[in-house]
């Protein structure tokens, strides 16, 4: 029972009736079309299944280039036909009707590359054994040449004149004597035109240093053949490529006498690899160079010897992805196009190329003596070329860049290095408004390169107990007593050592670690307040009170409030014996969802204190609105207390800030305190609390109340 002609199976023999009829006019075969076209089907079913495979099968393209040339297609023609069927009439008659037609062109796509190598791999193997067969029988043909001529003679013509490769003879001189027709095929002339030239006169400018060094071997006897790849001129002015094989013919007392030379024709199979070559270091949209052929540029300029240099541009397009947000993919790859067109015109000296290393990356790279120059003229000619705005679809476009720039001298490092140095240098320049370049600086490679690894470590950390804490003491103005401690967390690095929290906290924000390092920060702070209370054992000033930072991140987590009842009810601490410290920046304009947990907080009699108050600029009249209990002023406001006396004007300010706290009924902290001097002045001031370096550093737990009690600056 014959298929639906539209199903699956109906569809394949579809696709394999068109191949065959494509084909058949240029195959050696002896079967009918028909004939033919049966012996294609399992080929064709092999390649639907390839199609439409969970994941992509290069043997099943090599399987069918090969099956090809099994068919006794072996004409070049016969492999472009078959390559334009496929790529024609594979997803349109085999693809799944419900599936991704750009995926299944691009498997297609695939497919056609795995069936070109398979191809050109049958025939070559086809061909080496013609040419072994070839040369067996030369060499039989002169062993027994005097034996029995006529018949060797009859033999060698037939092997001769049917091969499908060309095979040529000539004397020691370099005469040709004979040639058999498909080696004038592959010239485009007659034999009689070949005859009587000499080998000597086929030399070609890409011919190899040991070419003719193996031919004077070869012809003075000192080696019986040789095999290369090798061009020669047509008399058209195209070039013929070649696979080479010559041979020594000796006579019976084994003295030279002929040369005998076997050429296959590589034309075709080198253009296709190529074409494959080029597809394969090219980017796609942009024509460019891609990173692997950047990447073997770059190495190569890195391998020059003494005295060479290189430069580096780095860059990235500022703004891309809200080209491809707000007018879509389609109208940013135009962007890119026009882009790539404008930075290639920039590479005008020799030594310079520019790549696409993919998205809206590029690199320029500059070669020579001189790079320190040319690097910046390179720079300069590419922040130049964006300046014009671009048409897309009718919309002005502006585009701007930031360039990272390396130069140095080649041989002291690896391209990885290169280009990870630019990739920094390039996010510098980005961080620092964009539209610019920066020179690579290698001290900040290694603070990103740090940076990195501290992001990489942070996961982990927590899990193998590398924090602690230290803590500060909060002391009283006007008695002296310590009336608690901030907690200070601290980060033991296995190779960096103890780190304070300016170089993790950032990072732990951008990666989200901030909230279970800042949950467990909590705990450890309030479980340490339920120590030091039970030491104390019920102290007439109260209990110790413990000040905990809060980040902005942690704000706006939805288990803020839970955590915190949940710790003070585990740890058995009142909620009075817990302050929560925000920055004044992480509150400026803050709607009443951010806020809503913290008035949760002090309804249930936690302290909230706003952090670095003064450095924020927000509006006084916000402190009514605000469910803060504590302001601590910023370090900036009292410095210049450090000394007596004080400047009138710092005086004055840190009173009134002071006056009007009072009046909300918030206590004032001071942070920062490092003279004895100072915190004279500051107690005159009215201020509630302070701390700083001349009370004491942040250390361990129970040396909360040894305090220095002595000037810290020099």
């Amino acid at each position: 029972m014959s298929a639906e002609p539209d199903g699956p199976e109906g569809r394949l023999r579809r696709f394999a009736t068109i191949w065959s009829r494509a084909v058949y006019p240029v195959t050696s075969t002896a079967a009918t079309r028909p004939e033919f076209e049966e012996r294609l089907l399992p080929v064709a079913r092999r390649l639907s299944e390839a199609l439409r495979a969970r994941s992509f099968e290069a043997e099943a393209g090599r399987e069918a280039g090969a099956a090809l040339v099994e068919a006794h297609c072996t004409d070049p023609e016969a492999l472009s036909r078959t390559l334009d069927c496929v790529d024609a009439y594979l997803v349109l008659c085999c693809g799944d009707d419900d599936g991704d037609r750009e995926t299944l062109r691009t498997r297609s796509a695939r497919l056609q590359h795995a069936m070109a190598a398979g191809f050109a791999q049958a025939l070559r193997e086809r061909t080496l054994a013609e040419q072994e067969a070839i040369a067996k029988a030369a060499l039989q043909a002169q062993g027994v040449v005097a034996q029995a001529l006529h018949a060797t003679e009859t033999r060698f013509r037939a092997v001769f004149e049917g091969a499908a490769i060309g095979i040529g003879i000539a004397d020691l001189d370099g005469n040709v004597l004979q040639v058999n027709g498909a080696l004038t095929r592959m010239f485009g002339l007659t034999g009689q035109a070949l005859l009587g030239r000499n080998v000597r006169d086929w030399t070609h400018p890409d011919d190899g240093p040991q070419t003719w060094r193996l031919y004077e071997e070869l012809v003075s006897g000192e080696r019986d053949h040789y095999h290369v790849e090798k061009a020669f001129y047509r008399p058209d002015g195209t070039v013929l490529w070649t696979n080479l094989t010559v041979s020594l013919l000796r006579d019976a007392d084994g003295e030279p006498h002929y040369q005998l030379a076997l050429m296959e024709d590589t034309t075709e199979r080198r253009l296709l690899n190529l074409r494959l070559r080029y597809e394969a270091t090219h980017d796609a949209l942009t024509g460019l160079p891609n990173r692997t052929f950047f990447f073997e540029r770059l190495e190569k300029a890195l391998a020059a010897g003494p005295g060479q240099r290189f430069g580096l541009c780095y860059l990235d397009l500022d703004g891309f992805k809200t080209v491809n947000d707000s007018l879509g993919h389609a109208a940013g790859d135009r962007l890119l196009v026009e882009v790539a067109d404008r930075l290639q015109s920039c590479a005008t000296a020799p030594g310079e190329m520019v790549a696409r290393l993919g998205g809206d990356e590029f690199v320029a790279l500059t070669t020579g003596p001189h790079t320190r120059r040319t690097v910046d003229e390179l720079a300069g000619r590419i922040m130049n070329a964006l300046l014009a705005p671009i048409s897309v679809d009718g919309r002005e476009l502006t585009v701007r860049g930031s360039i990272g720039i390396v130069e140095g001298p080649a041989g002291e490092r690896s391209a990885a290095e290169v280009l990870r140095s630019a990739d920094i240098t390039m996010y510098r320049a980005k961080a620092a408004g964009g539209n610019r370049f920066e020179l690579a600086d290698p001290e900040a490679d290694a603070r990103a390169i740090t940076r990195h690894g501290l992001t990489t470590a942070l996961p982990t950390a927590l899990d193998r107990g590398e924090f602690f804490i230290e803590y500060q003491p909060l002391v009283h103005l006007g008695d002296g007593s310590v009336r608690g401690a901030e907690a200070l967390v601290r980060w033991l690095h296995p190779q960096h050592g103890v780190l304070s929290p300016d170089r993790f906290i950032p990072l732990a924000e951008h990666t989200g670690l901030i909230v279970p390092l800042g949950r467990w920060v909590l705990e450890q702070s309030v479980r340490q307040a339920r120590a030091w209370r039970d030491a104390n054992g019920g102290d007439a000033l109260g209990p110790l009170r413990i000040n905990v930072n809060l980040s902005p991140c942690q704000l706006t987590h939805p288990g803020l409030v839970q955590d915190t009842v949940e710790i003070l009810e585990r740890t058995g601490v009142t909620p009075d014996a817990l302050c929560l410290e925000v920055t004044e920046s992480a509150l400026i304009g803050a709607d009443d969802d951010l806020l809503k947990p913290l008035r949760r907080l002090a309804e249930m009699g936690v302290d909230i204190a706003l952090d670095d108050f003064g450095t924020g600029y927000s509006n006084l009249a916000n402190l009514r609105r605000l469910p803060v209990s504590v302001l601590k002023l910023d370090r900036s406001f009292t410095q210049s207390m450090q000394r007596f006396p004080a400047d009138p004007v710092d005086l004055k300010i840190v009173e009134g800030v002071v006056a009007l706290a009072h009046s909300l009924d918030l206590a004032v902290t001071v942070e920062g305190v490092e003279t004895g001097a100072q915190a004279e002045q500051l107690r005159i001031l009215g201020c509630d609390t302070a701390q700083g370096w001349y009370y004491a550093r942040p250390g361990p737990p129970e040396r909360l109340h040894e305090l220095a009690l002595a000037d810290a600056t020099g």
